[in-house]
């Protein structure tokens, strides 16, 4: 059975659009109710949903789903119907009718439901009316169902974009995602008035180490980098895998000592806990470069790059294991 959020409450007692369509059918024809049923299980009697789902919804789940409309025009009369417990005794149910929903798949999932304590006429024109009925119904199941997938398929897309910005290895933004961070955190910044930040790191030693233990060892070893990187960083700030073993960090906001101040807590980070490839030990360090909207306020993000990368290059010739700031005169 459909149900509502509301836990064991049938979805056509507390749905406003469903409501809405019973309450056209009960004064359309004049009937003491009109009852959405969905699903061929009525509500749990124990439960308290039952207590908001009438004994007229109770007769209407009690009567057999069917896949043709069924108009009882007097249920004393009727063979299947003249001894329900509810027509025998009170509320004693004189008229039921009824029609099939289907849904998009033409699966039969409930019906529209008509009942009333006096025998009466339906006429050809009313099942008509009742056919008009359920198809609204249906109607608005097929709206509900194709609003739902576009929903899932919503969340899958998303997703799928999330894991195409995604490195596959490390888990930190890929070389696309970071530049597409740090263009539009320029922007931010620079309409704010405050200063961007950028900071180049580069793990030292990587191709030897690949070269002796192999790549597995070496992917190894900079998903552990990676995660002590990004322990050293802010929510707001974004760190991405730029290279091979480089790694690039946005940090809006933030001047040149803050930058300098991050950086060397990456390196201290790395440096401090050795990484254990088989029986060998390996002391890990990275070398880092800087570069700030404070030392140069003009520079587009290609060019704070490039500046950082000068003064990469500048701690791996002072002997790797440090950290430099680009100035003016590096470059």
């Amino acid at each position: 059975m459909l149900m509502s959020e509301q836990a064991d409450v049938p979805l056509g007692e507390v749905d406003p659009e469903i409501v809405r369509i019973r309450r056209i059918g009960k004064r359309l024809f004049d009937v003491a109710n009109c009852i959405v049923t969905l699903g061929s299980t009525a509500p749990d009697s124990s439960s308290a949903g039952a207590l908001s789902a009438s004994i007229e919804t109770a007769f209407c789940y009690s009567v057999p789903l069917s896949g043709e409309p069924v108009v009882v025009t007097d249920t004393r009369n009727d063979q299947m119907l003249a001894r329900h417990r509810l027509v025998v005794g009170a509320p004693y149910v004189r008229f039921y009718a009824a029609h099939p929903i289907y849904n998009q798949d033409r699966v039969l999932i409930g019906a529209v439901n008509l009942i009333d304590y006096a025998p009466r006429i339906f006429r050809d024109s009313d099942r008509q009316m009742l056919a008009d009925l359920a198809a609204l119904v249906e109607r608005e199941m097929q709206v509900r169902s194709m609003s739902a997938l576009q929903l899932d398929l919503q969340r899958k897309n998303k997703s799928l974009r999330r894991k195409s910005l995604i490195d596959p290895l490390i888990g930190t933004w890929n070389r696309g995602a970071i530049m597409r961070i740090l263009t539009i955190e320029a922007i931010r910044c620079d309409k704010a008035g405050a200063p961007l930040s950028l900071i180049v790191a580069d793990l030292d030693y990587f191709k030897k180490i690949n070269d002796t233990y192999g790549h597995p060892a070496g992917d190894a070893v900079l998903v552990k980098v990676a995660s002590r990187l990004r322990s050293c960083i802010r929510p707001q700030e974004a760190l991405g895998r730029y290279g091979g073993e480089e790694f690039l960090v946005v940090l809006p906001g933030s001047s040149i000592n803050t930058a300098m101040a991050v950086a060397e807590r990456m390196r201290r980070a790395i440096a401090s806990q050795p990484e254990a490839i088989g029986d060998t030990t390996l002391n890990l360090t990275i070398s880092a470069g800087i570069a700030s909207t404070d030392l140069f306020p003009s520079a587009t993000t290609e060019e704070l790059i490039s500046r950082a990368d000068v003064a990469l290059y500048a701690a791996k010739d002072a002997g790797r294991n440090c950290v430099m700031r680009a100035q003016p005169d590096l470059s």
